[in-house]
């Protein structure tokens, strides 16, 4: 069963589309995102991109099924969606994908649509996961592909040390979890689609490490900004979680431990390739 607080079909989406956490969502592409997908898409495939954000791992799964392939792709975000159209069709393949505003507890979408359905760090922000993952299965055709990959956050680490930063993890979990969403979502995963029905599941975890001085100075901004500009540091102190001087605090431990120079930071995630 779902842990008590997955009851709830929908969940508020933590970090929201502030600015520094669609910087973070550019960075993604299909090679360093879905390197465990790639293998298995073909020319002529159709493929639903369940969560697609700002659009840059969608250019490159439409890339990889085409010629004659189609991506469709789908976020609760209205407004992302622009920014994502606009992507691809900077890219000039504007011809091979779709968008629409969407809900993956309840896809409008028949049976057995796609060859493939995709989400990258969906699950761990949404109310019943597994609900998700039977919607998935649904909309895919037997013997295609869901696959999903999504982050956790406990294994998170770093170096050097920071007390501020041991405080932002314990903290982010906590406001996520209020939301309704599972921070530690990667190690559920493989649970989650027993539980939605696969019965045919491979799994797998790879890690995004940020090492260079111009990767940790990236990283740190961006999650610096996100403490105290996005929904995120909204949701943290109306929640009575954090004060707004201990956010800034912080991210001002961000900004520090982003300029050292023997920074180091790697983020876990778990990935699963489901046959339908």
């Amino acid at each position: 069963m779902n842990d008590p607080h997955r009851a709830q079909e929908s969940a508020v989406y933590t970090h929201g589309h502030h600015e520094s956490v669609l910087r973070s969502h550019r960075w993604r592409t299909a090679a360093n995102s879905a390197a465990y997908l790639v293998p298995e898409l073909r020319p002529g495939m159709r493929l639903l991109d369940v969560g697609c954000g700002p659009g840059t791992i969608t250019a490159d799964l439409a890339e990889l099924v085409s010629p004659g392939g189609r991506v469709t792709a789908v976020d609760a975000a209205a407004d992302v969606l622009e920014q994502a159209a606009a992507h691809v069709a900077e890219r000039g393949i504007a011809g091979a994908v779709d968008f629409a505003v969407a809900d993956v507890h309840a896809l409008d979408f028949p049976d057995g649509s796609f060859d493939v359905v995709h989400a990258h760090q969906v699950l761990q922000h949404v109310g019943d996961p597994v609900r998700a993952l039977r919607e998935m299965r649904r909309v895919c055709r037997p013997g295609g592909i869901v696959a999903v990959r999504d982050a956790d956050y406990a294994p998170m680490t770093w170096y050097p040390a920071s007390p501020a930063l041991d405080a932002w993890q314990d903290l982010y979990r906590k406001v996520a979890r209020a939301n309704g969403g599972e921070p530690d979502a990667g190690r559920r995963l493989r649970a989650w689609a027993r539980e939605a029905g696969f019965t045919d599941v491979t799994c797998s975890a790879t890690a995004w490490c940020y090492a260079t001085p111009e990767e940790t100075a990236w990283w740190s901004a961006l999650w610096a900004d996100r403490t105290t500009a996005s929904v995120y540091a909204d949701i943290a102190v109306r929640g009575g979680h954090a004060t707004a001087d201990g956010l800034a605090a912080v991210a001002g431990a961000w900004h520090a431990w982003g300029g050292h120079p023997d920074a180091w930071f790697s983020v876990l995630n778990g990935e699963l390739l489901c046959r339908a």
